[in-house]
């Protein structure tokens, strides 16, 4: 019989926890994926893409990134200014919005084939949750909707030395879900500002 100290059982359920995390069963991030998948959702988690410090590599916040590995993209090159925080009709600057995420926002886009049924339920949603949010149109998503966000590095969904862009795409609202992606990946940005300063009518 194998006894273990104080000390021992430590480590075991460090390691224990950390397991958990690695098979992407623990804390926030496993109850984000689990609500997600039981609503019919897909999650994407990519590696961020690099961009540079001065964002002199994206002059123009119009424009798009070949660079960019998920769409609507979670990382990458972007423009130097965010978008003002707030609920849209038109379609944001993606190049600016993606400095939000950098930032630690959450972006929900919707597309052109989205009822406005379901848009109501979204805007219902948003503000419930506007600091740090960006509501807007994203045509090209068809009838999906979709939940971004840009990670750190040291979190443990992180895959690379600028962290993760995390993408969640649904078919439907499901107000849990939506939830559980927030709470799990919102606030968590690169370069995260407070929460108190990514206010509505900010940028």
């Amino acid at each position: 019989m194998v006894m273990l100290g104080i000390g021992g059982v430590a480590v075991l359920a460090i390691a224990a926890v950390a397991l958990a995390f690695t098979l992407g069963g623990g804390g926030r991030t496993g109850d984000a994926r689990a609500a997600l998948e039981a609503a019919g959702c897909t999650l994407t988690v990519k590696p961020a893409v690099p961009n540079v410090s001065d964002h002199t590599d994206f002059p123009n916040p119009d424009a798009r990134s070949p660079k960019w590995n998920t769409d609507p993209p979670t990382s990458g090159p972007h423009y130097g200014q965010t978008v003002i925080y707030g609920a849209y009709s038109q379609p944001p600057q993606v190049g600016r919005l993606l400095h939000n995420l950098e930032h630690g926002a959450a972006y929900i886009l919707y597309g052109d084939g989205v009822s406005a049924t379901t848009v109501q339920q979204l805007r219902a949603f948003y503000e419930e949750h506007a600091r740090g949010t960006i509501l807007a149109p994203y045509p090209r998503l068809g009838k999906q909707v979709a939940l971004g966000a840009w990670l750190d590095p040291g979190l443990d969904e992180a895959e690379s030395n600028r962290g993760s862009g995390v993408l969640a795409k649904c078919r439907a609202f499901d107000e849990k879900a939506f939830d559980e992606f927030l709470a799990a990946y919102q606030f968590k940005g690169p370069e995260r500002f407070p929460s108190d300063s990514l206010l509505p009518g900010r940028s």
